[in-house]
């Protein structure tokens, strides 16, 4: 089962893709993730990345695909994966087909979370972490049991991401839609495509993305 999710920023796709691994038993893919650990590792695509992302440079397609590819051969992914913040463009996306036609794998389903914007704006403006162990937090939906200090390790000291205010979310958001809307149509227009409404509780989306993958036999 090969699985692309797609959701806007803050609509919760990591935490989904998440329990979605857990459920079906296939490799979750954070491309931004995958990124960080060759970089760590000092791998030649994570030399590569780290030196254009340190000079404020988009790490291009073709080295996405070739990370996505490498990880495609662990035993992790025998069983399938689950893309989550990859494709993002249709360049992307035809560049993604012709890799897995390669290796004589292709995509089974591609869900979208749908979310409102202005929910997605107070959902991430309002988003704050323990800056000692990295527990989050939330101003509204999620804020620590005692004021000031964090449940998990008592520390006092929180910090916001300088891109979680409302003008800058509200231009990712922006870009997610120009870039996401042609993306959508492109897998549409292969029968692939599910949206959820990604607005409910959490157990109701995973519940709704689960059925979603059910539903139909795998192609």
């Amino acid at each position: 089962m090969n699985i692309v999710l797609l959701g806007a920023p803050g609509s919760g796709k990591g935490t989904q893709a998440k329990r979605l691994e857990e459920a079906f038993g296939i490799a979750q893919l954070s491309t931004g993730d995958m990124l960080r650990a060759e970089v760590k590792k000092g791998s030649k695509i994570g030399r590569t990345a780290d030196t254009l992302m340190r000079a404020g440079q988009l790490v291009p397609d073709n080295l996405i695909i070739a990370l996505i590819e490498t990880v495609l051969d662990d035993e992790a992914c025998r069983d399938g994966f689950i893309l989550d913040g990859f494709p993002r463009t249709v360049p992307q996306a035809e560049a993604l087909d012709v890799m897995l036609e390669t290796k004589a794998l292709k995509l089974d389903r591609v869900l979208e979370l749908e979310v409102d914007d202005e929910a997605m704006v107070e959902r991430i403006s309002g988003r704050f972490t323990c800056a000692n162990c990295g527990e989050g937090y939330h101003d509204s939906f999620k804020p620590p049991q005692t004021p000031g200090v964090c449940d998990v390790c008592g520390s006092t000291e929180f910090f916001h991401r300088a891109d979680d205010n409302a003008t800058t979310v509200r231009e990712r958001l922006k870009a997610y839609h120009l870039q996401t809307e042609p993306i959508s149509a492109y897998y549409e227009k292969r029968g692939i495509l599910t949206r959820i409404d990604g607005m409910g509780g959490m157990d109701q989306v995973t519940k709704d993305l689960t059925k979603a993958i059910e539903a139909q036999p795998q192609g």
